[in-house]
C-alpha cells in the first residue's frame, strides 16, 4: 500500500461529461514526508511512517524523532504497511501525483463524535407511542429475555457513546486531482468533520 495523510475540506458537486451530477468530498492531501522506515528484522513488519502538516510546539523527544528527516515539526504521523519499504528514503516527499483519475482507494477517518446518545439516535429505534397519554416517547422499552437466561446478552443495542470511531471506506473512486493545490476529489462522503484528518491509501 501507498498513501497520503490529508485534511477534509468539505463537499461539492461535479458535472460529468455525460451531464450527470455527482457529490464529491474535497481532501487536501500531502505533501507528506517519510519520517521512518520499518523493516522485518528490526521492527517485525514492513512499513513507512509519514508526517503531515505543522505544529507550533513539539517536545524534545518528538523533535529528535524528526531530525533524520530534517523536519522541524509535523502535526500528524501515520504508518502505512508496504511490501517494499526499501524504495523509500527518510526525508522523501510524497504528493498527490501517486493518484490518478479513476483510482479506487481506501479512505480511513474518525466519525463525528456525538457524545452519549439515546437508542433512537444511535440505533434508529422507532420509539414508543407519540400520543398525548404516553410517557415513553423515546425510551428503550423492554430489553431483557426474561427469567431465562435472567441477564442481558452481550452486544445488546443500548444508549451509549456514539461516534468518534475509526472507519475505513473501501473502493472510493478518485474523480479529480488538482496537483497545484494538492487537492483530491473523491466520490461521495468521507468520515469526520471538516478539518479532520484522513488517510488515503491505494495498492502499489
Amino acid at each position: 500500500m501507498i498513501g497520503l495523510i490529508g485534511k477534509k475540506i468539505g463537499m461539492a458537486q461535479i458535472f460529468l461529461e455525460n451531464g450527470n451530477v455527482i457529490p464529491v468530498s474535497l481532501i487536501k492531501a500531502g505533501p507528506c514526508s517519510v519520517i521512518q522506515i520499518k523493516d522485518e528484522k528490526k521492527d517485525g513488519y514492513k512499513a513507512i511512517q509519514l508526517g503531515f502538516g505543522e505544529k507550533k510546539k513539539i517536545n524534545k523527544s518528538f523533535s529528535g524523532h524528526l531530525k533524520k528527516a530534517k523536519l522541524k515539526s509535523v502535526d500528524r504521523l501515520f504508518e502505512i504497511r508496504t511490501k517494499e519499504p526499501g524504495k523509500y528514503s527518510i526525508g522523501d516527499k510524497i504528493d498527490v501525483s501517486i493518484f490518478s483519475n479513476g483510482d479506487k482507494v481506501l479512505v480511513t477517518g474518525w466519525t463525528k463524535g456525538r457524545g452519549f446518545a439515546g437508542g433512537m439516535k444511535r440505533w434508529g429505534w422507532h420509539g414508543g407511542p407519540a400520543s398525548h397519554g404516553s410517557t415513553s416517547h423515546r425510551r428503550a422499552g423492554s430489553i431483557g429475555p426474561g427469567t431465562a437466561p435472567g441477564r442481558i446478552w452481550k452486544g445488546r443495542a443500548m444508549p451509549g457513546r456514539y461516534g468518534n470511531e475509526r472507519v475505513t471506506l473501501k473502493n472510493v473512486k478518485v474523480v479529480k486531482i488538482e496537483k497545484e493545490k494538492n487537492i483530491v476529489y473523491v466520490k461521495g462522503g468521507v468520515p469526520g468533520a471538516i478539518n479532520s484528518y484522513l488517510l488515503i491509501m491505494k495498492e502499489e
